[in-house]
């Protein structure tokens, strides 16, 4: 049989919420290539191997997926939430660019999953149901000063924003330096939105304007979803509902 590769998104966490492409995809693997926890998420059987690797050999692992599927191999690639965003999908094309001709030629198929910035927002309620963005407040492969353009510029374009890889051990003050810039030009009652371990028996979920956030509410494991001036708080008894309205005032 010809070997193939799929890069597939996981989802958040909860088995729930795999779709079943996805799931068809790791019954008919005989590889499995990831991020040693999202590997671990894939049940060990009979005719599977598990490969698993550090975060920061992105291209180590799509060079090595691609030249398993070349041999023939059926391997699927995998990404917690959505593989196109902030995942594995981009490295696997890129490698694939660099590498030798025959890559181009392999079946790769990339399989979408439920990405934590709209598990995070199904949560809360509709808090990106206007325009928004997504940035990823990591710095390990872009600088400091790009993150913050963009920050400053979807503000200024009063985008929702839905932020990833907030706060880590390695680099604990990039998003306390967010929230300087957040607090530099936007209102305090600005809506954020803390969404920890999203599907999850870890989930929090935790409401607060931008006067009340700080560093310490985020880590790695956490979405920051960012209101625009038109999101909405709706109270009520327990979680309050959050959502940006269809509409904008001209």
């Amino acid at each position: 049989m010809s070997g193939w590769l799929v890069i597939a998104g996981l989802g958040p966490g909860n088995e729930q919420l795999v779709t079943p492409e996805v799931s068809v995809a790791l019954r008919d693997a005989t590889d499995i290539v990831g991020y040693i926890p999202y590997v671990r998420r894939v049940a060990p059987r009979v005719g599977l191997t598990r490969h698993e690797s550090d975060n920061r050999v992105e291209l180590d692992r799509a060079r090595n997926a691609l030249e398993m599927a070349a041999a023939g191999q059926r391997v699927v690639v995998v990404s917690s939430g959505d593989p196109g965003v902030f995942a594995m999908a981009s490295a696997v094309f890129e490698a694939v660019e660099a590498g030798p001709p025959h890559w181009r030629d392999l079946d790769i198929r990339v399989l979408p999953g439920v990405t934590a910035m709209l598990a995070a927002a199904a949560r809360a309620g509709a808090p990106l149901g206007h325009d928004f963005c997504a940035i990823n407040l990591s710095d390990n492969l872009k600088p400091w000063q790009v993150i913050e353009k963009r920050l400053r510029l979807a503000v200024e374009a009063d985008f929702a924003m839905a932020l990833y890889n907030p706060r880590s051990s390695a680099r604990p003050e990039g998003f306390g330096r967010m929230l300087h810039i957040l607090h530099d030009i936007c209102e305090p009652k600005r809506v954020l939105i803390f969404a920890r371990a999203v599907s999850t028996p870890e989930e929090t979920l935790r409401v607060v304007s931008l006067a009340e956030a700080t560093p310490e509410m985020a880590d790695m494991r956490t979405v920051v979803l960012v209101g625009s001036s038109a999101t909405r708080v709706v109270s009520r008894a327990g979680s309050p509902f959050v959502y940006t309205p269809r509409s904008v005032l001209a």
